[in-house]
């Protein structure tokens, strides 16, 4: 992959294809205003958009921020198609998931973190790639969610962890055309070459496509 003068290596999206067909014709004679133009600069891969510090993609989510060691600047979608959501197990506390998150030795983190009583903090944007898969080309493609808790523990997974992951999911694949199926959602076990086992056997993957699902048209309707 040719990589960029940062050393970062670039895919362009479906999006940024169609963005840069137009200001191309833009720069043969099409019409196009200038206010759309305005809009949609940010969109052309290389040029940041703009971002304002503390700003969270999930309505409600709490921000703190992941060490900037354990992810990668980005503007996805339109350097990367995201077009998955990787479900995690922390494998510890809620506290300690966002304690090693912070650390820059950890050298891994997701995007967000839930907790048995339903809080969503976010610690990476999701214009960013987390390293949370353990699998370049998945990570450039997708946002990672960890839930607070044990595999080898049900109870962790409470019915409020639940509701609010699911409604994190649905928001997820609503603002990148996500299809709400198991091909598009899975759990970092699916992950190839991963020696991962999360979420575990315990984690009711049909009550959470049921709840996302429920969330997506929720979400349509409004």
């Amino acid at each position: 992959m040719e990589q960029t003068k940062s050393g970062r290596g670039r895919r362009i999206g479906r999006r940024a294809l169609i963005i840069g067909g137009a200001a191309a014709a833009v720069g043969t004679g099409a019409a196009v205003a200038g206010d759309d133009l305005s809009r949609l600069w940010w969109q052309v891969p290389g040029v940041d958009r703009p971002r304002v510090a503390g700003a969270v993609d999930a309505t409600g989510a709490r921000w703190v921020a992941a060490s900037s060691a354990n992810w990668r600047r980005a503007d996805r979608p339109a350097d990367y198609t995201i077009d998955m959501v990787i479900v995690h197990v922390t494998q510890g506390s809620f506290d300690s998931a966002v304690k090693v998150f912070q650390d820059p030795e950890h050298g891994a983190a997701s995007h967000y973190v839930v907790r048995a009583d339903g809080h969503v903090t976010q610690m990476i944007r999701e214009l960013d790639v987390a390293y949370h898969a353990g699998n370049r080309a998945y990570n450039e493609r997708s946002i990672g969610i960890e839930h607070a808790g044990f595999v080898d523990r049900p109870q962790d997974f409470t019915d409020a962890m639940y509701a609010a992951s699911a409604r994190l999911t649905a928001g997820i694949c609503a603002r990148y055309g996500i299809p709400v199926d198991r091909e598009h959602i899975i759990g970092h076990v699916e992950v190839p070459g991963t020696d991962h086992t999360d979420p575990g056997e315990h984690w009711d993957w049909d009550r959470y496509m049921r709840l996302v699902r429920q969330a997506a048209a929720r979400t349509a309707r409004a």
